[in-house]
């Protein structure tokens, strides 16, 4: 009918089996020839095989056009030994995912059991969701994998989830989707049991002679049963008349956490200011900081005196509300919104830390810290911290062909 715009037959190609060079390719030639326009691709790589699907009008809406299309796709899959599939998809340009509401679901486990994954997928959908597409981050030494779900609110997809943390038997993140998920450009971390593997205060005891006596002190604290100020007090009162040498001693026992290196040089490299608020001591966050160049170090400073640790401590000290107002500061320094920051740490004396962070994490941590944080980690490796992020492995790999122990 004159004036009338042409009909178009809109249809969804999908091709599925083993890789092989130059498939994407191939496969567009065969839908050049019958004028094809792409509206939306993807193509997906688990190890060996693909799943590739383009979505794609032709200028002809007739059955004999769409017939001929079929055949084609048909035996060019099977030149190849991959099956496919060509379907009409009428409705899919009236609501392009693009524009619904999106989320991430960063799922790290160790390892990731077919459970947990129908766990995960159930919740998600009960709860209104689609889940879009699935990727993988990373599949050693834990497994971790990114769940694109639209169709249901962030905020009501994060309360749901984690109210099933502790079931599902891994450590989930929810963010929305878009630019701000990778525009996170602070990341500050606790230190001892974090950063690193050991808790400083009880490696100075150890070389004092009363380490069981303080460990058990620091173990309460962490757990939020002590306050923490006055815990600390204690415990550094009885390093009174400590060689200060030992200092020298303390920093070489200091082992940094398995993947420590490699987040930190993967996130600098990525553009990230990093750095590490304590309540341990300057005296070794320092040597850390210099070691590691990173941005910012705030920590408790011990006083020494003709030689000897006096007992006391210099100025203010560092505690649960302390790192909280820390990490507000460097934000404002950084100029770096703090929806846009990351706090990672594992005592009860990081609670304020983490939930005043746009994403806090806590790591290994005590069950009051768990039960109250955001999102959590219970992974030996500090750089799983990237995938909740939504960095995969790949990105992590030059740092991490690097990573040694901090040269002593």
């Amino acid at each position: 009918m004159p004036g009338c715009a042409a009909r178009t037959s809109t249809m969804l190609v999908s091709v599925f089996g083993r890789d092989q060079p130059e498939i994407t390719g191939s496969l567009f030639r065969q839908l050049a020839a019958f004028d094809a326009t792409v509206v939306d691709v993807e193509k997906m790589r688990t190890r060996d095989y693909i799943t590739l699907c383009a979505h794609i009008t032709t200028p002809k809406a007739d059955g004999y056009a769409e017939g001929r299309l079929r055949a084609a796709v048909h035996d060019w899959a099977v030149s190849r030994e991959l099956h496919a599939e060509v379907t009409p998809s009428h409705g899919m340009d009236d609501e392009p995912s693009y524009e619904r509401q999106r989320s991430h679901v960063a799922v790290v486990g160790h390892p990731l059991s077919a459970r947990t994954t129908a766990m995960i997928s159930a919740k998600i959908t009960g709860l209104g969701g689609t889940i879009e597409r699935i990727s993988p981050l990373a599949r050693r030494p834990v497994t971790a994998v990114d769940f694109l779900v639209s169709g249901v609110d962030t905020k009501l997809l994060r309360a749901g989830l984690s109210a099933m943390a502790g079931e599902v038997g891994a450590d989930l993140a929810i963010s929305e989707a878009g630019l701000s998920r990778r525009a996170r450009r602070l990341v500050m971390m606790d230190v001892d049991s974090t950063l690193i593997q050991d808790e400083v205060i009880d490696l100075f005891a150890q070389h004092i002679g009363c380490g069981q006596q303080v460990a058990a002190i620091t173990d309460a604290a962490m757990r939020g049963e002590l306050d923490f100020q006055e815990s600390l007090r204690a415990r550094v009162a009885l390093l009174a008349g400590l060689d200060a040498s030992v200092v020298d001693k303390v920093r070489a026992q200091v082992r940094l956490t398995p993947g420590a290196l490699t987040l930190v040089r993967t996130l600098q490299r990525l553009g990230y200011r990093v750095g590490v608020v304590s309540g341990g001591f300057m005296q070794v966050t320092s040597y850390l900081a210099q070691h590691l160049n990173l941005d910012y170090n705030a920590a408790n400073t011990l006083e020494i005196q003709g030689g000897r640790i006096t007992g006391r401590l210099v100025g203010d000290i560092v505690d649960r509300a302390a790192k909280a107002r820390l990490l507000t500061q460097y934000a404002r320094e950084s100029g770096v919104p703090l929806a846009q920051t990351v706090a990672i740490g594992d005592g009860a004396n990081d609670l304020d830390m983490l939930n005043t962070a746009g994403l806090g994490v806590a790591f290994n941590a005590k069950p009051i810290v768990r039960a109250a944080a955001p999102a959590t980690l219970s992974v030996p490796f500090l750089d799983s911290l990237l995938y909740l992020l939504g960095i995969p492995r790949a990105e992590a790999e030059v740092a991490q062909s690097h990573e040694v122990l901090v040269a002593h």
